[in-house]
């Protein structure tokens, strides 16, 4: 078997992620990594094994190069993919591009557009798919246990600590800086809604806010910045001091390069939030993405599903309505049943319990489907036909059509029609 191999634009937490998965994989080389963090890119040259390693400080350095490996991994911000996915296709890289494919549904089409034209495959790290929770669901469906599926329910709790780092004080708080919430934060979710039910949307509408992380919230005499001595320190769940304690986890998504065996000190960290964007007061940011937003959709099929994402929740959960039973799972059901999973028939009221996969090797994170995905690269890369990719940007853009639909919804109060909203963008 011929190696495959990989550069990666974007070497942080999730590019190390996938990179340290198909390192320990016998099919992949990894021959070059760029990141303008230095320390990110030797973690990832030292993981390489790799002697003839690349090392550059852009992803633009990197694609100044002939054409270095068979496919460039695009894990950079989101903002960059659109440039890079483009440069990186004329350059003849096949690629693995980080969700969200881009910022905005006119690149997104670009990148498929450009895609189709020059014959390279673009694969999204759409890692849901991969997970044994969502398989066995697919499977569950496909078997017809259900009967014929009339509708879905579907919510994603992103987690309150969650939204404050990512969504409030993070990268993805400004969406002119990023891109709206429903595609940076659930663009799986609906990419798995048109997987399951193996048909496209027909129309959608939306409706949400940003309610809560809001100047309107902040207690009365709070500062600007945790560390200045906030009077509500002790009883604020959202005190980034906590970064030094229970969210110092959190930290390995920001630092330069956390090591978890030997992670900053105390003092390190409160010094960083004097000045670090996660060191501002959750109520007094720059944030304007929303705290929660639903989507309803009805396929070409004619099932309806809805979808919530919010940040005061946590976990996905999942409920499938059909003629002869109903599936529910995910955290809501894990919790008071200790199964991810139960089907329940029409005819009485027993529900059955359904095993999952166990994970072996530690490899919970994204519920397993990061394993999923790195193991599955091989075969999606090299596969004879490139319409046999389960993971196509073909078929991943349909989500991000979704997505940037419902914000467009939500924005004008009205009922899209996704046939007529792809049109209007071509």
């Amino acid at each position: 078997m011929n190696k495959l191999s990989i550069a990666c634009a974007g070497c942080g937490s999730r590019g190390r992620t996938y990179l340290s998965l198909a390192a320990e994989l016998g099919q992949f080389e990894i021959v070059a990594g760029a990141d303008p963090v230095q320390e990110r890119v030797d973690y990832v040259k030292k993981l390489s094994n790799n002697p003839s390693f690349l090392s550059f400080s852009y992803a633009q350095d990197l694609l100044k190069e002939e054409k270095l490996a068979d496919v460039l991994l695009v894990s950079t911000q989101d903002e960059d993919h659109a440039r890079t996915c483009l440069s990186a296709l004329e350059k003849g890289y096949d690629i693995l591009v980080e969700k969200p494919i881009a910022t905005n549904i006119e690149d997104v089409l670009a990148i498929e557009a450009l895609a189709e034209k020059l014959g390279r495959r673009v694969m999204v790290c759409h890692v849901l798919r991969y997970t044994p929770f969502y398989r066995k669901v697919k499977e569950v469906i496909d078997s017809g246990v259900l009967g014929e599926v009339i509708s879905v329910n579907m919510s994603e709790g992103v987690g309150a600590f969650h939204q404050a780092h990512s969504f409030v004080r993070g990268h993805w708080g400004v969406k002119e800086k990023s891109t709206p919430m429903i595609i940076a934060k659930s663009c799986h979710d609906l990419d798995i809604l048109c997987w399951l039910l193996k048909s496209e949307c027909k129309a959608v509408s939306s409706y949400g806010d940003l309610s809560y992380f809001t100047p309107e919230n902040k207690p009365q005499d709070a500062p600007l910045r945790c560390t200045d001595g906030c009077p509500f320190a002790s009883e604020c769940k959202y005190n980034a001091e906590l970064y030094t304690t229970s969210q110092k986890g959190w930290l390995r998504h920001v630092w330069p390069l956390f090591d978890v065996d030997n992670p900053p000190e105390t003092t390190e960290i409160l010094e960083w939030l004097k000045t670090s964007q996660w060191g501002r007061c959750v109520y007094q940011c720059d944030n304007n993405v929303v705290d929660h937003q639903t989507v309803n959709m009805e396929f070409e099929n004619k099932v309806t599903a809805t979808f919530t994402m919010t940040a005061f929740d946590y976990g996905r959960n999942i409920e499938v309505f059909g003629t002869e039973g109903v599936l529910r799972g995910g955290e809501t059901v894990k919790r008071l049943t200790g199964s991810e999973i139960i089907i329940q028939n029409h005819v009485n009221e027993d529900f059955e319990k359904v095993s999952l996969e166990k994970l072996e090797g530690g490899y919970a994170g994204h519920g397993g489907g990061d394993q999923g995905l790195v193991q599955d690269l091989y075969t999606e890369m090299t596969c004879e036909d490139i319409n046999d990719m389960q993971t196509s940007i073909t078929v991943s853009a349909q989500s991000h059509l979704i997505g940037f639909a419902a914000e467009e919804s939500r924005l004008i109060e009205k009922e899209i029609e996704i046939s007529e909203y792809k049109e209007s963008l071509l």
